[in-house]
């Protein structure tokens, strides 16, 4: 079916549609309440925004899926774009889930962990701290001022155990001795959660209390135990950033944009505390409104694992705000309000987070000048048709040709794009030719590119002029002439005395390589291009070898499959270890008999006499 017999043909129902260019690539996903309506829009005469018209010159084809609803079809967009990362999505980055202090309550004696993940699982959770530091820092005071295990033990009074020097400092009650009343304990547990949640002139009412009570009693230790816990939650309390007496938990979030880029700042308040702030550069919102921005924005970070907050401020109105708080109702399992406060303390709040964002997107686009300037000025040294912004560079790692294998590591804007790096055996080579192992690769790399039709602006290759020459000779076989290529090798200085590294650039037919100025900015950049991918290509090198050495030793072993290969690496930890084994040590492990163990001991015994 054409693309317009499916236009034709759009369901009127909601769902997600998928945007796919000539290549069958997933180019754009979203959603909509009337698949039809929404689908068809895009092909409508008039102004639709810069990025959106050049989506649509690039629309070949075309996916629906109709799902029940609206929210339904939210969720998917979501995960879908999570999945495929779409190039004309705002899609981000920060794919890493933030951490939480837990307790679990169903423990006779209750620890706290730092977790990164969420569960149902009954536990207590706080966060999320971002940056991790003030997570650290709360929880070293914990640990100096409540004395909680911190410990991995399992705790048993049938089966009490020697303390370690954590309760002879005064830093734990020691569960492990099978002496300490559960109530003492949970009473403690009750004080930190008092301490996190910031409710600390409760706690130190309470303490007050209770040290004035063992003042009366003649119980001096005990008093003055209390009063320095006391000392500490005040000492503490004094840094701890209130942002709002009422004890509300709440996102707030703030926005900056400027020349097609966005910066997104969200602060996180949890008990009317600045737990910490997470801040968002978007680089590609060309041609897009700020509702449109902070949309996409809210789908993609509250489709993280995390804990949604009972409010969630925003400076502006976005589309389908109500659906966002169904979803997000949803996830909470309790009411989520998304607002747009406009005055009162809240309004303050969103001022202050959209501030901070102006001034980080001041920052981002700062450095981005700065880092231009550093291509403008590699183009100048080097004569290069384009600015180099996206650049792929090539290595060949091999000792004495085995293993022979290559890396492709890919920079954008002077940054290293690690989702793009590629690495390659090599299959055609047969001992140590650098100069045709450098051709293969290339050749495999932009064969491929070009269908794909995404080539970089600048390829570099680690050596001189033969693997040059080897990979010009490639590309005009496939006809691809749009990036400029360079040679780079080290040198040594000729000077007598010295030893000096200086990079030499070896461009197409130029005889003499260019010296670059081993202090300047361009060459530090080139450098540590050329050091990453070589850097990615022996690490993928010695990853081959010892995958082979493993092979070659327990492969060879009778009675030892694949699944008992595994169990002793993780069980002993080396290859090493398991030589070094003894009939007992094997058999003892799980899933091991005594007749693979003996097995296992003999071969090596043969192999050292042999």
């Amino acid at each position: 079916m054409t693309l317009s017999e499916k236009l034709q043909n759009l369901p009127a129902e909601p769902g997600v549609y998928l945007m796919k260019d000539a290549r069958g690539h997933i180019i754009y996903i979203g959603k909509a309440l009337s698949l039809k309506n929404r689908v068809r829009s895009y092909f409508q005469k008039g102004s639709k925004g810069e990025k959106t018209e050049l989506m649509v010159r690039a629309i070949s084809d075309l996916e629906t899926i109709v799902t029940h609803t609206e929210l339904e079809a939210l969720i998917l967009e979501s995960t879908l774009i999570k999945k495929h990362h779409p190039r004309f999505n705002i899609v981000l980055r920060d794919d890493k889930n933030y951490p939480y202090l837990r307790i679990d309550l169903k423990a006779e004696y209750p620890r706290i962990d730092v977790v990164r993940g969420l569960k149902k699982d009954g536990a207590v959770y706080y966060g999320p701290y971002v940056p991790a530091g003030g997570m650290w820092e709360i929880l070293s005071l914990i640990r100096r001022t409540f004395p909680l295990a911190t410990c991995k033990k399992e705790f048993r009074k049938d089966k009490p155990e020697r303390p370690c020097v954590q309760h002879q400092i005064g830093r734990c009650l020691a569960p492990c001795m099978g002496e300490v009343d559960t109530d003492v304990y949970l009473d403690m547990v009750g004080q930190v959660r008092l301490f996190i949640e910031g409710k600390n002139r409760d706690l130190v009412d309470m303490l007050k209390q209770r040290m004035e009570k063992a003042s009366e009693h003649t119980e001096y230790e005990r008093a003055a135990e209390l009063r320095d816990r006391i000392s500490r939650i005040e000492g503490a309390f004094e840094k701890q950033k209130i942002i709002s007496p009422g004890f509300e938990n709440q996102d707030v979030i703030g926005i900056a944009s400027e020349g097609g880029h966005s910066d997104i700042q969200v602060l996180f308040i949890r008990n009317g505390m600045l737990l910490g702030r997470k801040d968002f550069y978007i680089s590609d919102a060309h041609g897009m409104s700020d509702e449109d921005v902070l949309g996409d924005f809210l789908h993609q970070f509250y489709a993280k694992e995390m804990i949604v907050p009972a409010e969630v401020l925003l400076p502006l109105d976005v589309p389908d705000r109500e659906v966002l708080e169904t979803w997000l109702t949803g996830k909470r399992e309790a009411r989520v309000e998304v607002a747009v406060p406009q005055r009162g303390r809240k309004r303050e709040l969103v001022q202050m987070a959209s501030d901070n964002a102006a001034q980080s997107l001041k920052e981002q686009l700062l450095s981005r000048k700065s880092k231009e300037r550093i291509l403008l000025l590699l183009q100048e040294e080097l004569g290069l048709r384009n600015l180099p912004r996206r650049i792929e560079a090539f290595d060949i790692s091999n000792i004495q040709g085995t293993e022979a294998v290559a890396s492709m590591v890919s920079f954008e804007n002077n940054l290293p794009d690690k989702r793009n790096y590629k690495r390659f055996k090599i299959r055609s080579v047969e001992g140590q030719d650098d100069f045709a192992s450098m051709a293969e690769v290339v050749r495999r790399r932009y064969t491929k590119a070009k269908v794909e039709g995404i080539l970089p602006d600048l390829i570099l290759i680690d050596g001189g002029k033969g693997q040059l020459n080897a990979s010009l000779d490639v590309l005009l076989e496939l006809g691809i002439t749009g990036p400029d290529v360079i040679g780079l090798a080290k040198a040594r200085s000729g000077e007598e005395g010295s030893a000096r590294e200086f990079e030499r650039v070896f461009l197409p037919g130029v005889e003499e390589p260019v010296i670059l100025d081993p202090t300047s900015a361009t060459t530090h950049l080139v450098a540590r291009v050329r050091d990453e991918a070589h850097r990615f290509a022996i690490t993928y090198h010695r990853k081959l070898r010892e995958k082979k050495a493993v092979r070659s030793e327990l492969d060879d072993i009778p009675g030892i499959g694949e699944t008992r290969k595994k169990a002793l690496l993780r069980h002993f930890g080396s290859v090493t270890k398991v030589r070094q084994a003894t009939i007992e040590e094997l058999a003892a492990m799980k899933g091991m008999s005594k007749k693979a163990a003996a097995a296992i001991v003999e071969f090596y015994r043969e192999r050292t006499t042999a």
